[in-house]
Formats: C-alpha cells, sequence, structure tokens
C-alpha cells in the first residue's frame, strides 16, 4: 500500500563527484557532458531514502501525486524525479501554471498539446478559477474512463505552496477535485529543515553554473560555508541556486555574498565571534535528535500518527503538539 499522508521530504541523488577547483579551458568544458541537470542529490537528511523509495514506487504506478512544499522549495524538481523513473521518462515533461490554465486548455474530444503524453506538471493548483477546477476535475475523469496509460494523455502531477485541506474548508477549491489529484500526498520540507544538505546543494549549483558559465568551481571561504549553514534560507533551495549562481557569473565571492551578509546580520546572528551558549547548542541537539525520531516513526507507519504515537510510547495529543512544534501541524489530518 501506497502512502496516503504527507512525507517529510524528498530525496536527492548524485553519482557524480564534485568538480574541484582548478583551470578549465574551453576545449575541456565544452566536451564534458552535463552531468548536473535535472538530477537528484542524495540527501544527508534523516529519513530521505524512504521518501526516494515512495517516489520510486509511485512512478510506476497511475496513482496521482501531490507535493506540498513552500516556494522553491523543490516541488517541480520532485516531479520531474518521478517523471524521469516513469516509463513516461523519454516523453516530454511540461510545466502548466495553474494561473493562466483556462477551459479552453481541455477539449471535449481529445487534449490539447499540453495534455497529450508525457507527464503534465499542474504548478500552484491553488491559483486555477472555479471554472478551471471543473474542467480538471473532468479530464480527470475522462482520463480514468479511457484508461490512465492511453498515449492521448499526459499524467498530472500536481503541486502546492498551500494547504489544500484548508483551501476546501474555506471553499476555495473543490473537494471531489482535492481527492482526484492527492492520491499519494509528499511534502517536502523547507531548506532550513534540512541543513544538512546545504553543502551538497551548494556543490551540486556552483559546478551546474561553472559548467555553464565556463567558469572555475568557486571554492567557498569557512565564513560563507559557515553562514549557508546558519541563515535561514526564506526564499528555500531557489535562493540558494540564484546566489550560486551569482557567485560564479560574478567570480568574486564577496560581492555575490553582500546581500545574503546583511540579512544575515539583520536577523540578529553574526557568524564568527559568537559567543555559544553551551545550555541553548544542547537544546537544539536534542530538538533535532527528537524531531529525527518522531520523522522516522511517521515514515515507518505511513504517517497513521496514532501507530505512530504508540509506537513512541506518548500519547497521541502529545504527539500532535510536538508535531506543531516541528512545523508538520499544517498537515495534520482533519
Amino acid at each position: 500500500m501506497l502512502f496516503s499522508r504527507p512525507l517529510q521530504d524528498v530525496c536527492f541523488e548524485l553519482s557524480d563527484p564534485i568538480a574541484v577547483s582548478k583551470p578549465m579551458k574551453n576545449a575541456q568544458v565544452v566536451a564534458i557532458r552535463d552531468p548536473v541537470r535535472n538530477r537528484f542529490l542524495t540527501s544527508a537528511c534523516a529519513g530521505m531514502r524512504s521518501v526516494e523509495a515512495a517516489m520510486i514506487e509511485v512512478a510506476q504506478t497511475d496513482v496521482p501525486v501531490l507535493f506540498l512544499a513552500e516556494p522553491g522549495a523543490g516541488k517541480k524538481s520532485a516531479a520531474q524525479r518521478v517523471h524521469e523513473l516513469s516509463g513516461l521518462g523519454m516523453q516530454p515533461f511540461r510545466t502548466i501554471s495553474c494561473a493562466t490554465l483556462a477551459c479552453d486548455n481541455f477539449s471535449e474530444s481529445e487534449p490539447s498539446n499540453m495534455f497529450r503524453g508525457g507527464t503534465a506538471y499542474l504548478e500552484e493548483l491553488t491559483d486555477l478559477s472555479r471554472e478551471g477546477q471543473a474542467c480538471l476535475l473532468k479530464y480527470l475523469i475522462d482520463q480514468n474512463s479511457n484508461g490512465s496509460h492511453s498515449q492521448s494523455f499526459a499524467r498530472l502531477i500536481c503541486g502546492s505552496a498551500r494547504h489544500l485541506e484548508s483551501e476546501v474548508k474555506a471553499g476555495n477549491f473543490r473537494e471531489d477535485l482535492y481527492y482526484r489529484i492527492s492520491g499519494l500526498c509528499l511534502r517536502l520540507p523547507p531548506l532550513r529543515q534540512r541543513r544538512d544538505d546545504i553543502p551538497l546543494l551548494t556543490a551540486y549549483f556552483l559546478r551546474k553554473y561553472a559548467i555553464e558559465f565556463q567558469r572555475l568551481v568557486p571554492d567557498l571561504s569557512a565564513e560563507t560555508q559557515h553562514l549557508f549553514r546558519e541563515y535561514s534560507w526564506p526564499g528555500n533551495v531557489r535562493e540558494l541556486e540564484n546566489i550560486c549562481k551569482a557567485m560564479v557569473a560574478i567570480g568574486d565571492e564577496a560581492v555575490a555574498m553582500g546581500g545574503l551578509r546583511a540579512m544575515f546580520l539583520r536577523s540578529g546572528r553574526s557568524g564568527n565571534g559568537t559567543r555559544v551558549s553551551l545550555k541553548q547548542e544542547a537544546r537544539a541537539a536534542s530538538r533535532e535528535k527528537e524531531k529525527e525520531i518522531i520523522l522516522r516513526a511517521l515514515t515507518r507507519t505511513r504517517w497513521n500518527r496514532r501507530r505512530a504515537a504508540q509506537e513512541l510510547q506518548i500519547s497521541y495529543k502529545a504527539l500532535l503538539y510536538k508535531l506543531k512544534q516541528i512545523g508538520c501541524s499544517e498537515f495534520e489530518a482533519s
């Protein structure tokens, strides 16, 4: 049985070694097969491998997939991963903005080009109008009645930065459509909750843009690496990518880091030289370990929170409180 509740993260994978900072002649750069586009890094965070297993499993089926995450946390990349793992991997992957999607895109007899074959990723479902929701629902019903493996229909994967159950309760999103598109619901965490992945993602993006711009892979200073680990990354993975891109393009770490360093200092946290409270550090480490144990239990029980509470030997109410503390309460069942 596949997961039916949100999971805690998506897994990345990268088998190629990271390039080192050494001269690269133009001819050498052109000859290199770009190993970083549309690739995933093996996550260093706890519980990620089980999520990757869920993505592999669902990729081989026609079960609808819904990704929930903050803007910039990797919903589109996760959708591409499922597409590449499926039997549709050699067919087109199309990103469709729900803000611009109209009923004209859904034909009575056969789908338009954006919904023909391959995989269609619907970006930000809550931007879909009520009329558009009705047309999408009809498309899904027609797809099911005609056989979801039909070559004329694209597989749909959806993403949302908002909690759809809340949107349903508020009357902003159709309940029947919600259940159609959420066969498997995967929650991707913000970058601030997966800090162990920051060095891997940083190396990935620096190499990607070094190849694209035919530049050296920057060798980051210890100060910048520390700042990357401590910064809260409100823009998530997208913000990290943009900083790395600027760093390679400008070729000057200090200039590229100017804006980020200023925001970091304004947040009240300085870099090296800050006094450290042993008590605060111990509490933070304890919270991280507790979070890891809770998420592992939820993964093992496929987000059955009552079973997870029994496994953890705490009350159901206590588990709900702890989920709220670690930022997972918005994805609780209604």
